[in-house]
């Protein structure tokens, strides 16, 4: 299933179809795979402030796992507010949404921000703490984790993976691969090479629980991987925000 170094996994005998991340068990027919993606996560932890914003999940899945039939994609976020500092970003997130849209087998679900006054502690005090407005992004874990597991009841899927690191969803997963007996990955979207890359985190959690589990994804999938900088379908025209250049 197309995984590199890091990539651990299982592999798993149903009938004729054999599932493992080892070339030597591939199976000749793809297996029918739905995406789960933690649209946050994958923002702030592969594409904030890089010209890699513009990206189409399908021709990143295709390269990153190209075994695999993608036979559905569902988009997990929540819509943003503009701010002072970011006048504009809300209108960007429609332009991307719009975008995803053109993608056939692509389905969004959104969540929502609570914003709420909680103290932090300060690293040199005093003071010891001060009042802070921490900004919380809701509904996407549970929506995630929902959607996971209705779709492998429903046996819509022989195959799922999720995009996150957000250990919240180890549960879930467990009981896809337990309960239901599917194989389920897990793509951690960070980022691994290109410039002012994060420290790469590890998830044990994710990686226990998951039938295979890959780290990451590289400068050069996200790079390829981009819609085109001008996209037409029955709805008009689609234009890559200028601030995402």
């Amino acid at each position: 299933m197309g995984f590199g170094p890091g990539a651990q996994g299982r592999a798993i005998v149903r009938g004729l179809c054999i599932f493992s991340p080892w070339p030597s068990l591939w199976r000749s027919v793809p297996l029918k795979t739905l995406f789960y993606i933690d649209g946050f996560n994958v923002y702030y932890s592969a594409v904030k402030g890089t010209p890699l914003r513009w990206l189409d999940f399908e021709a990143l899945f295709r390269r990153v796992f190209p075994k695999n039939e993608v036979v559905g994609i569902k988009y997990f976020t929540a819509e943003v507010d503009n701010t002072p500092d970011n006048p504009d970003q809300a209108q960007r997130q429609q332009v991307y949404w719009r975008a995803l849209k053109t993608i056939p087998n692509l389905e969004i679900f959104t969540g929502h921000f609570r914003t709420r006054r909680t103290f932090a502690r300060v690293v040199r005090p005093p003071p010891p703490s001060i009042e802070i407005y921490k900004i919380e992004e809701k509904g996407s874990d549970v929506n995630i984790a929902a959607h996971l597991l209705m779709d492998g009841f429903r046996d819509r899927y022989e195959c799922a993976i999720v995009v996150s690191g957000d250990s919240d969803l180890v549960t879930p997963i467990r009981m896809v691969r337990d309960d239901l007996n599917k194989p389920v990955g897990v793509l951690n979207p960070q980022r691994l090479s290109g410039p002012d890359k994060r420290q790469e985190r590890k998830s044990a959690g994710l990686k226990k629980a998951a039938t295979f589990y890959k780290k990451g994804v590289t400068w050069s999938q996200l790079a390829q991987s981009q819609f085109p900088e001008r996209i037409e379908n029955t709805h008009g025209v689609i234009h890559r925000p200028e601030r995402w250049r």
